[in-house]
């Protein structure tokens, strides 16, 4: 079942376009990674979705509704944690994460609350005036999981956590998918989105690039390959699909596209391999692949 569906998605301003026929969906219980670099047009989407932004053209939907005339109803039943949360000063960290709750129109769970309030190992009788920006961002983590939603969206929601916090914060996305949540995930932590994310999906310049499970992106990227053979390996650099090669005595490192492994390995095969080691492509390498010989930077995030 599709939680959340946009559909060639367009966002102009003025001139720009910061959103250029966006498709993207979600389905109920699945954590779908959104990434990109800083002005890819992550920020603006989300806010399309919130019905903070009105889209140019495109359709956008959650559970059915319109993102922009529906707002409010749809805004019932999600999470939303921003990358730089702004607080009330004068008000203690406890009573905004209760406010948060209870503008969602959600009874507060206080047992889930002392929990994730001891987990995060935050003070919420402080100020918070007070509180560093890690902090401020668990006010908004410890209110979004405090009371269930249906769809969390979260954008760069571990900015300022220290790694600790941040392996925290994973165990309730997965808590929250295994209880039947869906979750947008923006993160610029890609570690992080390689081990919550069923799906991803890349964004560059407004377009959207990728999208697919880690297993079905893999093969646009390359394996690397240490491999050591009795006879010497020849004429290793003219066979396609083989790039990077460097030699030390009789071991090879190499990098190889994924679709032309097969036929490398049977090619060195005859030399008598020794020793062979393999490493998957991250998600990192196939980001990376994507963003060579690009600017990262500019325009609208």
């Amino acid at each position: 079942m599709t939680i959340l569906q946009a559909s060639q998605v367009t966002k102009k301003f003025g001139n720009f376009t910061a959103l250029d026929g966006v498709d993207l969906d979600v389905s109920r219980g699945e954590v779908y990674g959104f990434i990109g670099p800083n002005g890819a047009g992550k920020s603006t989407t989300i806010r399309v979705l919130l019905g903070l932004l009105k889209a140019t053209s495109g359709e956008a939907k959650i559970f059915g509704k319109d993102v922009w005339t529906d707002a409010v109803n749809i805004h019932k039943r999600i999470a939303y944690v921003p990358g730089d949360v702004n607080l009330w000063p004068n008000l203690t960290g406890g009573e905004v994460i209760d406010l948060f709750v209870k503008m969602r129109g959600k009874q507060i769970d206080k047992k889930k609350r002392a929990e994730l309030i001891e987990r995060f190992d935050f003070d919420p009788s402080k100020k918070c005036r007070t509180y560093s920006k890690g902090n401020r961002q668990k006010v908004a983590l410890i209110a979004a999981f405090a009371a269930k939603a249906d769809l969390y969206i979260l954008d760069e929601p571990t900015s300022g956590l220290d790694p600790l916090m941040e392996r925290v914060f994973q165990s309730y996305v997965e808590e929250a998918k295994q209880g039947g949540s869906s979750i947008l995930l923006s993160s610029h932590i890609l570690s992080e989105v390689e081990r919550l994310c069923d799906r991803v999906g890349i964004i560059r310049q407004g377009k959207m690039i990728e999208t697919g499970s880690l297993d079905e992106l893999r093969h646009l990227t390359r394996v690397r390959l240490v491999v050591e053979t009795k006879k010497e390996l020849a004429n290793l650099t003219s066979l396609t699909g083989v790039y990077d090669v460097e030699q030390k005595d009789k071991t090879f490192i190499f990098q190889v596209d994924a679709d032309q492994l097969d036929h490398i390995m049977r090619y060195i095969s005859p030399f008598g391999i020794t020793k062979l080691e393999s490493a998957p492509p991250t998600l990192e390498d196939l980001f990376m692949r994507h963003y060579e010989g690009t600017s990262a930077g500019g325009g609208v995030s």
